[in-house]
């Protein structure tokens, strides 16, 4: 009976996360900017935070036992999971109009760092379709960075619909997925991991269900992981250049892909790529940064009090510029020195498990730590933080990367309470791997995941 009920666990498990997005989806009602109504909203993001926890325990399973099942259990679910909210309008976000209006500008030969939307030149680029739903059409320029407006083009010369820049997302979805799989294979880890990241289901409603951008980068980030592993240096500094020109954050994992024997030629020809990449659209100036400047300011930023952290102490005492400024430098040396200690510290850097791991283990966390510092309260800038864990897996990060969902509502309208439903888990849950993770229980685990056989 136990043993019958192990091998019935997972795909009920799938099953129930399938019938959850399709239970999610039911409450959108038809036409609406968002949900429906706030009630909806509560009641959508419920059924969401259901599903993570659904989640976690199939990643639980498939970490816990070599699972019997075969990985095309694992993808078909991850598959069915994602159709209904492909089909779907997005509802979560408006981002994904902005990117198909900036793939349609460009297909016109126009630079889409030159006009906001509601300039009279782009005009006769106007539909009922797409230009009503973009957000700051009147007072904001693109805000997305070169590498990404190169994916807007090339999907708008294909199709100008939401649902063909949708299909792009969840291709770059399959993209990390499929990378994901070969370094499980190198490192002779389960194929079943690929879990991790394929039943996420905030990573299914931001790109599948919004068609966020940073599923571009989620698949570069997957692919030089791939190339950094095999040691094409040369290949892994131009997709990682890549993929920080999407989103910018990958920037904060780039010395977790330091190798000695490579010396500088990673960083410099990532660095080549991105001058290549504004290069490109150069022809603006200073305007090819876009809204970026403005973004902080937008995001209380600079006040500090939209970080996590700050606004925590804004309950204590008023926020102020200084206070912020002072948080930004503690926090770039602190995140400094964990960037020094994961790329020079002695180890395996030629290859193997042992290297596999270890690349993939410090992404994860100059991932998590970067992405804890500026604490965004958009949920899918969360997801990227748990694809590496497929090879090292951390509790503490994968919870970060699902338990967001939950900031798909603010019910008290301040930065610091609620949110403390995703960071403060967190925090044990790392404190708790901090103190078991000893030399001792590393060697330990080591060993065990290297006696795995794919399946």
């Amino acid at each position: 009976m136990r043993a019958r009920a192990k091998r019935h666990a997972l795909p009920l498990l799938g099953a129930t996360l399938i019938a959850l997005t399709l239970a999610a989806l039911s409450l959108h009602v038809p036409g609406a900017d968002n949900v429906g109504s706030i009630s909806l909203v509560n009641e959508f993001v419920a059924v969401l935070f259901v599903s993570a926890i659904v989640y976690l325990f199939a990643a639980r399973l498939v970490l816990r036992q070599a699972s019997s099942h075969s990985v095309l259990l694992i993808i078909a679910v991850a598959v069915a999971m994602r159709i209904p909210p492909l089909l779907a309008p997005p509802f979560l976000s408006s981002d994904m109009y902005r990117y198909v209006w900036d793939g349609r500008v460009q297909t016109t030969g126009i630079n889409p760092y030159r006009y906001v939307p509601a300039d009279t030149a782009l005009q006769s680029l106007r539909d009922d379709a797409i230009f009503p739903h973009i957000n700051r059409a009147a007072t904001a320029r693109t805000i997305y960075p070169p590498m990404a407006q190169i994916v807007f083009q090339a999907v708008g010369r294909i199709s100008q619909s939401v649902l063909a820049m949708k299909l792009a997302m969840v291709g770059f979805e399959a993209l990390a997925c499929f990378a994901m799989l070969r370094l499980l294979a190198l490192a002779g880890l389960p194929l079943q991991r690929v879990l991790i990241y394929a039943w996420n289901p905030l990573a299914v409603w931001a790109f599948a269900g919004n068609g966020h951008v940073d599923a571009i980068a989620i698949g570069l980030l997957g692919l030089a992981l791939l190339l950094r592993a095999t040691r094409r240096d040369t290949w892994t500094g131009a997709v990682l250049g890549a993929a920080i020109l999407l989103k910018f954050l990958p920037a904060a994992v780039a010395p977790a892909f330091w190798r000695r024997q490579a010396a500088w030629r990673t960083p410099l020809i990532a660095l080549g790529v991105i001058v290549a990449l504004y290069l490109c659209y150069a022809s603006v100036g200073w305007h090819v940064l876009g809204f970026l400047p403005g973004y902080f300011g937008d995001e209380d930023l600079t006040q500090g009090t939209g970080i996590w952290l700050l606004a925590g102490i804004g309950y204590l005492t008023p926020p102020t510029p200084a206070v912020a400024r002072a948080y930004a430098v503690v926090a770039a040396l602190l995140l400094g020195a964990l960037a020094a200690w994961a790329a020079f510290r002695p180890g395996p850097r030629d290859g193997g498990a042992a290297d596999i791991r270890r690349l993939c283990g410090d992404t994860a966390l100059l991932a998590a730590a970067v992405t804890v510092v500026i604490s965004p309260h958009y949920p899918w800038y969360f997801v990227w933080v748990g694809l590496p864990c497929i090879i090292r897996p951390r509790w503490s990060i994968i919870w970060l990367s699902v338990a967001p969902v939950l900031l798909y509502i603010d019910p008290w309208h301040e930065r610091f309470l609620w949110p403390s439903l995703v960071y403060l888990p967190a925090a044990a849950l790392g404190l708790r791997e901090w103190w078991l993770d000893s030399p001792r229980n590393a060697r330990i685990e080591e060993a065990a995941d290297v006696g795995h056989h794919p399946a």
